[in-house]
């Protein structure tokens, strides 16, 4: 079974910096996607990042871009987001999301969330 734990939030000042940690567990396949999205209260969950497992590429939002950095452990089983010059603006839950395709049908994994708050 697949499981996602998340670690790393917390209360930052705005200009801060934090990272957060998600494990990865019970999956054997070479080929995913790990993402990172967010969600702050009464908005829609955001796509923040994504890295591609088979070619370590990245992509990110235009709102974080040159802030956060996603990356994963050589096991490719924890990826991270670094996430610096914190806005009051980036407070919201982020969550891990690891993804794959198996005959045209995607699967979707979530983490539990962690609390990102950043203060002005």
């Amino acid at each position: 079974q697949v499981q996602l734990v998340e670690s790393g939030g917390g209360l930052v000042q705005s200009g801060g910096s934090l990272t957060l940690s998600c494990a990865a567990s019970g999956f054997t396949k070479s080929n995913y996607a790990m993402r990172w999205y967010r969600q702050a209260p009464g908005k829609e969950r955001e796509l923040v990042a994504t890295i591609i497992s088979a070619d370590g590429s990245t992509n990110y939002a235009d709102s974080v871009k040159g802030r956060f950095t996603i990356s994963s452990d050589n096991a490719k089983t924890t990826v991270y987001l670094r996430m610096n010059a914190l806005k009051p603006e980036d407070t919201a839950v982020y969550y891990c999301n690891l993804a794959y395709i198996i005959l045209r049908s995607r699967y979707d994994y979530w983490g539990q969330g962690t609390q990102v708050t950043v203060s002005s």
